[in-house]
């Protein structure tokens, strides 16, 4: 039998409307590449990049999601056995982060109650068209309780900071548990009161 070449698995998951970079961020991540030919991604795709933390190998596993709206039914499958959710609005555009509290009702909705949530407000480069302000960014995040960077996949600005962060955030609240028992199988104790946090 094939030896295993990691310790931990982590699943992530990167939302948002389409448009914003989440395609980049994850190239950028995982290939240290970027391009500028855009070309949306059609329901869903993933890549794999195995980190060191801590001593510990972590897979990655990050599924990268079409934003338009009609591939929301394939795409909300996703979020069921994801562990670490990235939030991506595109800092030059104000509807993608108007959008931001729709995507927060999907994960409500969708995930599991103990994912670890992060907001990133790509494409920070581009600071002349910017229509987006970093402190309604840290607002947003703080109000609900989320982590919170400002990224550029072109530049490479805090790509590798925002998922070391994440995986950092997931391998603190496992560490202590079987990381092989399924996630659904555990209680973990709820510090936030999930209604209050709900939109209209």
């Amino acid at each position: 039998m094939a030896k295993k070449t990691y310790d931990l698995l982590f699943k992530f998951l990167l939302i948002g409307d389409s448009g914003v970079g989440k395609t980049c961020v994850l190239f950028r991540f995982s290939d240290d590449a970027f391009t500028t030919t855009f070309i949306s991604t059609i329901g869903i795709d993933f890549k794999i990049k195995t980190v060191e933390l801590r001593g510990k190998k972590i897979k990655l596993q990050i599924w990268d999601t079409a934003g338009q709206e009609r591939f929301h039914t394939i795409t909300t499958s996703y979020y069921r056995g994801a562990m670490g959710i990235m939030l991506v609005y595109d800092i030059t555009a104000e509807k993608s982060f108007e959008n931001i509290v729709k995507w927060l009702r999907n994960i409500d909705e969708h995930a599991n109650e103990d994912v670890e949530k992060m907001l990133l407000g790509n494409k920070c480069d581009m600071e002349e068209k910017r229509a987006v302000s970093k402190e309604r960014g840290e607002a947003i995040a703080r109000e609900h309780g989320i982590r919170f960077f400002e990224t550029s996949a072109k530049a490479n600005i805090n790509i590798e900071k925002a998922f070391y962060n994440l995986a950092e955030a997931i391998l603190d609240k496992h560490s202590g548990r079987d990381p092989y028992e399924p996630a659904d199988r555990v209680s973990f104790d709820r510090r936030v009161d999930r209604s209050n946090n709900r939109c209209c």
